[in-house]
């Protein structure tokens, strides 16, 4: 007879149904109600959200006032009740806003800026989109060029001649003057140990300028040959075109593989003769408006946008200049980063508005905001050189030599193993850099460069708009715009990051 005992003579008791989790009634009972801890976490946090969201929404939305001329449309005895956010205020200063100052007449060149902006940058950020070198090129090189002749105005003398003349020109000058004065002070030197060696360094140096006046004479002629035709800068224009697409086909392969080269520079060329023409810039231009008309947004922007694209590659020089095994590259590579680390942004700002022209010689000028830009973006590519360099030491020591292996250059190596890596490992952290760099863009204001954040405060004095609410709704308009960029910034890296680290999910 077989042995049953192993059967089972009375049903097991019924287990309770398993708790939901999925849903928003899942979510609550085993995200939010769970267990007491996060049962008491859960009503503070309604508690806190209904004592600021509330108010927020009430102010901004529901005792708003959305229509009026001047301030007598916000005030709580002609409305009858008690008045949240004055949004005519805001609809009377928006202009203001985004253009400061800007001629009314001259907007259009903003409006036309910003548009070329959005359609060189939005094909930059979807992936899929080809030809991304061309986009590439045309919005980091081309775009910045016409954004100053559409902002700023003006034209141009000449074009590649005119400018290597003046530049070999000044710089001969100047290299023969020193080598005079070393030249003079050997001669009165009473000691020949010291005074024959810097007459001769002195001799040298003239030399070297004479030299240099020599090979300027061959632009000078052209540029004189430029100026008798009478049209300067289409003279200029095709005989530089003429050279570089030479030098281009010849370096290139020339009859073999230089006729990709020779076409991309014409089409280059032909590109700026396009631009010259539809500017006007061999006559003249559009009118100068100078930048201390400039402002709102627009600063902003500039500002911003000139930082985060100029403090790249001085952040990846400094970052590779660290790491360097050449003492004085790395030696000056940690002094820059930690004097500009160890100084704040005020200070930056205001040695390059007011102590920088005492530097300078006399007959030479540098714009104001080209002043502030300068600092800005040496300030940011420090920061920015720290957080590349934890980038680069997260990289194995394996990737450089595998590269180094397989017979890549140095040069090749950081360009095509090491720094791509480098850079995906820190987008968060670069991205961090970015907002706080467009956030900071407010403290321009004082070196009387007026952003959105200056705009609004100047915007502040007009006695017709002086209301108890005007300056929590010129605040909540600025706070609100500022969201929505740093917002974008935000998701947009999170994107890039996910989509360039997809190896590391499962």
């Amino acid at each position: 007879m077989s042995d049953t005992s192993f059967v089972a003579r009375e049903l097991v008791a019924e287990r309770a149904a398993p708790v939901r989790s999925t849903g928003f009634v899942g979510f609550v009972q085993t995200r939010l109600l769970n267990s007491p801890t996060n049962i008491l976490l859960t009503v503070i946090s309604l508690l806190l959200l209904w004592f600021t969201i509330a108010p927020t929404v009430k102010f901004l939305l529901i005792d708003a006032v959305w229509q009026g001329q001047d301030r007598t449309a916000c005030l709580p005895e002609n409305v009858g009740h008690a008045v949240g956010a004055c949004w005519p205020f805001v609809q009377a200063k928006f202009t203001q806003f985004i253009y400061g100052f800007y001629p009314e007449s001259e907007r259009w060149r903003v409006n036309l800026t910003f548009l070329l902006g959005a359609l060189l940058l939005l094909p930059l950020l979807i992936p899929r989109l080809p030809a991304k070198s061309v986009n590439a090129g045309l919005f980091f090189l081309a775009f910045p060029v016409v954004a100053f002749f559409l902002l700023y105005g003006g034209g141009i003398n000449g074009f590649g001649i005119n400018w290597a003349t003046d530049f070999l020109s000044t710089v001969a000058v100047h290299i023969t003057d020193v080598g005079r004065r070393l030249r003079g002070i050997g001669l009165l030197s009473d000691i020949a140990v010291i005074g024959y060696p810097l007459t001769l360094i002195g001799d040298g140096v003239v030399a070297f300028g004479d030299g240099l006046q020599l090979v300027a004479l061959p632009f000078e002629w052209l540029r004189n040959e430029g100026v008798n035709h009478g049209k300067p800068v289409w003279f200029e224009l095709t005989t530089t075109a003429i050279i570089v697409s030479l030098l281009m086909f010849l370096l290139n392969g020339h009859f073999r593989s230089g006729w990709r080269a020779l076409a991309n520079s014409i089409s280059v060329f032909a590109g700026i003769a396009v631009v010259i023409a539809l500017l006007r810039l061999d006559r003249g231009g559009l009118p100068i408006v100078d930048t201390r008309l400039w402002g709102g947004l627009l600063v902003t922007l500039v500002v911003s946008i000139t930082g985060i694209v100029t403090s790249m590659p001085v952040g990846i020089a400094l970052a590779l200049g660290r790491r360097s095994t050449i003492p004085l590259i790395r030696l000056f590579s940690i002094a820059f980063i930690e004097f500009w680390r160890g100084v704040p942004l005020i200070t930056v700002l205001f040695f390059a508005t007011y102590m920088l022209p005492l530097f300078l010689p006399g007959n030479f000028t540098v714009d104001g905001l080209v002043r502030a830009l300068i600092g800005i973006a040496l300030f940011a590519g420090a920061y920015n050189a720290e957080v590349i360099r934890g980038g680069l030491q997260a990289i194995p020591r394996g990737q450089a030599e595998a590269a180094s292996a397989l017979g890549l250059s140095w040069w090749k190596t950081t360009r095509l193993v090491v720094m791509p890596q480098a850079l995906r490992h820190v987008i968060p952290g670069l991205v961090n850099s970015f907002i706080a760099l467009l956030k900071d863009t407010s403290l321009v204001s004082i070196v009387a460069l007026f952003d959105l954040l200056g705009q609004l405060r100047a915007a502040f004095a007009d006695p017709n708009w002086s209301t108890p609410t005007t300056l929590f709704t010129g605040f909540a308009f600025t706070g609100i715009m500022y969201f929505v960029m740093c917002f974008g910034i935000s998701r947009y890296s999170l994107f890039v990051e996910h989509r360039l680290n997809v190896h590391r999910r499962s």
